[in-house]
């Protein structure tokens, strides 16, 4: 349906837009980073100045200062100076350990020549010391920053996704209950009407095979207001023979349905099919609907196949049509409220199937497998 239609584009457009602003971040982050680095290289070029000054001996005593308070200002970036054979003649702004020093200030020599080039403070005389230094702690914190923040971003997105689900689930849920007794109230009160009006029939003594017929009815009508009333309470389940239910529902079909659709069983080779837990009544209508919907999907000609058995410890039950097929797209959509290819209805058929299935008997429901124009299987596990 078109709602679904708009509800997948729009979190497309969401899923989109978090990641061009995700993008954004991170391009203007990276942005930021190589700024920052360029800045740092332009000081530690300062501090390998103020430091070669600070060997000349006619440096005066104000210059002095100056290049004094230039190399204490360094308090961020780690540096190394040392010499050509990586002697190590200071080191500036790195936390050491309580052991293996000469072994840690290597170490970290190391890393930073894979890190950037150094810079040469030339000492006259042919002498050379070579400043190496690495990303000052702010600047490796801010290489992180982006991260974090689509990580926290993404959590945030992901709890409030949770609690507006939960709170719109939890929503539907009394609307499903409220429509539910609703219902089983409103067909009560004709239902029981009409049974005295048949006992009134009855005592006219109006032909017995008309009447008769009219008990069956009036007996299915009070089988569904007592489904709908299940609805919202805790279902009572217990153990049913699946292939004693399915005989009675597919009874019950073959007055129902087009003479044109051709039933067929196809029941276990062992025969052997163990009991499953379900709430009988509630478990039939989800068999009778799915039918039903697969018989109109024939339009009056084709075969309904019932087939049944275990499958990894689980007892199936496949109900196949030759109908028109459910397009891939839709195979998920079928099962939310308001979905329906009919010119009338409610489209809540399939969502209370699954409601039923999935959240009274802890089951699964789904589309096996179809084909446009071919026919759809259902698939219900259960046990």
């Amino acid at each position: 349906m078109e709602i679904y239609s708009r509800k997948r584009w729009w979190k497309f457009l969401l899923m989109t837009g978090a990641l061009v602003i995700g993008g954004a971040s991170l391009f203007y982050t990276n942005k930021l980073t190589s700024e920052l680095r360029r800045e740092e290289t332009r000081k530690m070029e300062l501090w390998a100045k103020a430091n070669r000054q600070f060997t000349r001996p006619d440096i005066d005593e104000q210059s002095l200062e100056l290049v004094f308070e230039i190399i204490q200002n360094n308090t961020t970036v780690p540096l190394i100076i040392a010499d050509k054979v990586d002697t190590i003649y200071f080191h500036r702004n790195l936390e050491l350990p309580d052991k293996n020093q000469s072994a840690f200030l290597q170490q970290e020599l190391r890393q930073m020549k894979q890190g950037r080039e150094p810079i040469v403070i030339d000492l006259g005389n042919g002498q050379r010391q070579y400043l190496y230094y690495a990303d000052s702690i702010i600047l490796r914190k801010l290489r992180w920053f982006p991260l974090v923040q689509l990580f926290v971003v993404i959590v945030f997105v992901l709890l409030a996704y949770w609690a507006f689900s939960a709170a719109r689930r939890w929503e539907q849920d009394q609307v499903w209950v409220g429509m539910a007794k609703e219902t089983a109230h409103q067909l009560g009160t004709p239902t029981s009407s009409l049974l005295g009006w048949l006992e009134l029939l009855e005592m006219k003594k109006v032909d017995p095979s008309l009447v008769g017929e009219m008990r069956h009815d009036i007996q299915r009508l009070q089988t569904i207001t007592a489904r709908f009333s299940k609805i919202g309470s805790r279902p009572e389940l217990k153990n049913v023979d699946v292939t004693d239910m399915l005989h009675e529902v597919i009874g019950y079909l073959e007055h129902r349905i087009s003479s044109g659709v051709e039933i067929r069983v196809e029941p276990p080779e062992n025969m052997d099919t163990p009991g499953i837990r379900v709430n009988r009544p509630l478990f039939e209508w989800v068999v009778e609907n799915i039918s039903k919907n697969a018989a109109d999907a024939m339009e009056g000609t084709g075969t309904l196949t019932f087939a049944w058995g275990i499958f990894k410890n689980q007892t199936f039950i496949d109900i196949s049509d030759t109908g028109k097929g459910i397009a891939r797209k839709n195979q998920k959509t079928i099962f939310k409220p308001g979905y329906t290819t009919k010119k009338r209805g409610w489209g809540l058929g399939l969502t209370l199937v699954r409601r039923i299935v999935e959240d009274y008997h802890n089951g699964r429901i789904f589309v096996k497998e179809s084909s446009p124009g071919k026919g759809t299987t259902f698939r219900i596990l259960v046990g």
